[in-house]
C-alpha cells in the first residue's frame, strides 16, 4: 500500500464528496485530511462518516493547516477566486472546479498567482476524464480524424432540480454561463486550441421565474485554426430527452460523436471515409454509477492525474491558463448576447 503523504482538504462537500473516495485508494498519496462546509452539522457528519482528523466552516482554518498541501475547492461559483487566492497565498496547491471564476478579471489575477507562487493548478473539467471523451481525443491526437472542419458540443439539463439542494444557485445567483456552457467549451477548446471570434444567443426558459438570467444559449464559435463550431448549452428546458454531454468532431477522414450521461452508458461512434460502405463503429461505456452526483470516476481520474503532476512536477491539464480562456469565451459569449454581433476573444493571459 502507498504511503498517504499528501494532504488535502476538502472546501464544499457536495460535488466535493467524490474526492473523499480517494482514501480508499491504495495505490495513491493523496488523502483527505479536513473538510469545510457551510453549516457545522454538515462538517462534522462527513468527517466523523470518512474519520477525517479535522472539520471547520472557517476555509481560513482549513487552509492554515500544515497538514494540507492541497486544497480542492467546490463552493459556490462566486466564492472560487477569493478561496483559491488564499490558498495559493499560503502556499497550497489548488484544484477548482469549473468554473474557475466567473469574471475575466479574477482569471488573469489567478493566472498570476499560480505564476508567481509556482503552484500546481488544476481546474476539475470531469469532461476530459470521462472515457467516451478521452477515447476522442486519443482518435484526434493519432490522427485518425484528419483534419477537423466543424465541430459541436453540448452540455443540457433541467436545472429545476438543483435549485432545492443548492439554493445559493438563485441566492447569489449563479451564472449558468459559467457554470454550465464552460463544460463544453473547455471540451471543444482541449481539441481546437484558441478561441478567436464569439456569436451567441441567449433565452430565459422561465421554468424557475426567479432565475433572472438566460438560462439557454446558442453559441458559435471560431477558432483561432480556422475551424468553426457550435455548443449548446441548455438549462431552463423540461428534461431534455437527448445525452447530457456531448461531442461532434467531423474531420477529413472520419466523423465521431461521443456522449454521457449519468449512470447510463456512454457511446463513442465513429464513421472512417477510407472504409467501403462507411460502417459505423460503435463503442458502448458502461455505465460509471460511482459518486455522490454521477461524476466521482471522472474526478477520480483528475486526481490521479494531478496526483502524477505533483509527483512528477508536470503541469495540470486543463491548466489556470485553459480556465481562464475558457472563462474569457464565456464572457465574450454573454457580451454578444447583451450588445449583439460577433465578439473577438482575449486570450492572452
Amino acid at each position: 500500500m502507498t504511503s498517504k503523504t499528501i494532504g488535502i482538504g476538502v472546501i464544499g462537500v457536495g460535488m466535493g464528496a467524490n474526492v473523499l473516495p480517494i482514501n480508499h485508494d491504495p495505490n495513491s498519496r493523496l488523502e483527505v485530511r479536513a473538510v469545510c462546509a457551510q453549516t457545522a452539522a454538515r462538517a462534522k457528519d462527513v468527517a466523523e462518516t470518512w474519520q477525517l482528523p479535522f472539520w471547520t466552516t472557517d476555509y481560513q482554518a482549513l487552509i492554515a493547516r500544515p497538514d494540507i498541501d492541497v486544497v480542492a475547492i467546490y463552493s459556490p461559483d462566486h466564492l472560487h477566486t477569493e478561496q483559491a487566492s488564499a490558498a495559493l497565498a499560503a502556499g497550497k496547491h489548488v484544484i477548482c472546479t469549473k468554473p474557475m471564476c466567473t469574471t475575466v478579471e479574477d482569471a488573469a489575477k489567478l493566472v498570476k498567482l499560480v505564476e508567481q507562487t509556482g503552484l500546481k493548478f488544476l481546474v476539475g473539467q470531469t469532461m476530459r476524464f470521462d472515457p467516451e471523451f478521452s477515447g476522442a481525443k486519443r482518435l484526434f491526437d493519432d490522427g485518425d480524424l484528419g483534419e477537423i472542419i466543424f465541430a459541436e458540443a453540448h452540455y443540457v439539463h433541467d436545472a429545476r432540480g438543483f435549485f432545492p439542494n443548492t439554493p445559493w444557485r438563485l441566492q447569489a445567483p449563479q451564472d449558468l454561463m459559467f457554470g454550465g456552457a464552460s463544460h463544453p467549451i473547455d471540451l471543444l477548446r482541449w481539441f481546437l486550441g484558441d478561441v478567436e471570434e464569439v456569436h451567441a444567443y441567449g433565452r430565459k426558459g422561465n421554468l424557475t421565474p426567479d432565475y433572472p438570467y438566460e438560462d439557454n444559449y446558442l453559441i458559435n464559435l471560431k477558432f483561432k485554426n480556422g475551424v468553426i463550431a457550435r455548443v449548446l448549452a441548455a438549462y431552463g428546458l423540461v428534461e431534455p430527452p437527448m445525452p447530457m454531454m456531448g461531442l461532434g468532431l467531423y474531420g477529413a477522414k472520419a466523423s465521431l460523436h461521443a456522449d454521457f450521461t449519468d449512470q447510463q452508458d456512454g457511446h463513442l461512434n465513429v464513421v472512417y471515409d477510407k472504409q467501403a460502405h462507411q460502417p459505423l463503429a460503435n463503442t458502448v461505456f458502461p455505465a460509471e454509477t460511482e459518486g455522490t452526483l454521477g461524476h466521482g470516476q471522472g474526478v477520480m481520474r483528475y486526481l490521479q492525474h494531478f496526483e502524477q503532476c505533483l509527483i512528477e512536477d508536470l503541469s495540470p491539464s486543463p491548466s489556470v491558463r485553459d480556465g481562464a480562456k475558457s472563462i474569457a469565451v464565456c464572457a465574450a459569449a454573454w457580451e454578444s448576447i447583451r450588445q449583439g454581433g460577433v465578439v473577438k476573444v482575449n486570450s492572452d493571459f
